[in-house]
């Protein structure tokens, strides 16, 4: 990493970490689609290990992941692990076993297609207690909770189909916090407005306060139409950004002008959670 994204990412945090409010939620960029997010005491983490960056997207730095597995703050107390599809730039089989066998309590979801590929232990009970795959087709819904966290999921079809990925079972993930915040992460979704109007009341049955799409969705028609109509949230990140595309706002191509992105590995974002304040529309 450059000086520059060095000194720019340690601003990001230590402006986040001056005063984070009473009821926010915290999103920290790891690399590529890995988000942490904190709400209060609970804490999951979207996409974080992966060994490939196809030439293309950023890797989790080495001291980020060394806290990862190491349960080191941010990452103390870590509740559940979030995995979009099975693809070497979004999961790791061999290195998400070793984080949770590093992390006893923490609980897995993902499709059935990651989990089948992980390297368990049939004698593992305990470890294969721990995941939970989730298997649907279009227009199903899978839901499960534990705790404080509620998670609902749909599959929507990978960026390229038909003719590419038709058969990677992209999970998109509508995780609530502690009852309060609502969170979506989208894998690697594709932008065409039909996946999401053939489920709308899925998708208006629950305020969403951060919604972390790939970049691409503000660079299509469909995708913006998508989170306008379909989504909705108070804030959106985008995710999964390629190196290429420059870390300064000032500088994005002008097709993401005027959007956030996460780009910088450890830079945070705050979402204020106000609900008593807004007006929203079902």
């Amino acid at each position: 990493m450059s000086l520059s994204r060095i000194l720019m990412a340690a601003t990001l945090v230590l402006a986040a970490g001056l005063a984070h409010a009473e009821d926010a939620i915290v999103a920290k960029y790891l690399a590529n689609a890995g988000v942490l997010v904190t709400h209060g005491e609970t804490k999951i983490v979207f996409d974080p290990l992966f060994d490939n960056d196809y030439g293309t997207y950023e890797l989790v730095p080495k001291d980020i992941e060394q806290s990862l597995f190491a349960g080191a703050p941010p990452f103390d107390g870590l509740d559940a692990v979030f995995v979009s599809h099975h693809h070497g730039d979004h999961f790791s089989p061999a290195r998400m076993v070793q984080l949770l066998k590093a992390h006893p309590d923490l609980q897995l979801y993902g499709p059935r297609q990651a989990i089948d590929d992980m390297p368990v232990d049939e004698s593992d009970i305990a470890l294969r207690d721990r995941l939970h795959a989730v298997e649907l087709d279009a227009n199903e819904h899978f839901s499960a909770a534990f705790g404080d966290i509620e998670i609902n999921a749909v599959r929507i079809p990978h960026s390229g189909w038909p003719t590419r990925h038709a058969e990677i079972e992209n999970i998109s993930f509508k995780v609530s916090l502690d009852g309060s915040a609502t969170v979506l992460h989208m894998g690697d979704a594709h932008t065409d407005p039909e996946f999401f109007a053939a489920d709308a009341e899925y998708w208006a049955e629950r305020h969403m306060h951060l919604a972390m799409p790939p970049y691409w969705f503000f660079m299509s028609g469909g995708g913006r139409k998508i989170l306008e109509d379909h989504i909705r949230a108070d804030e959106t990140l985008g995710v999964h950004v390629p190196k290429r595309i420059p870390d300064s706002p000032s500088k994005y191509p002008e097709e993401l002008r005027g959007y956030t992105l996460f780009s910088i590995p450890g830079e945070e974002k705050q979402i204020i959670i106000d609900d008593d304040a807004k007006d929203y529309e079902n």
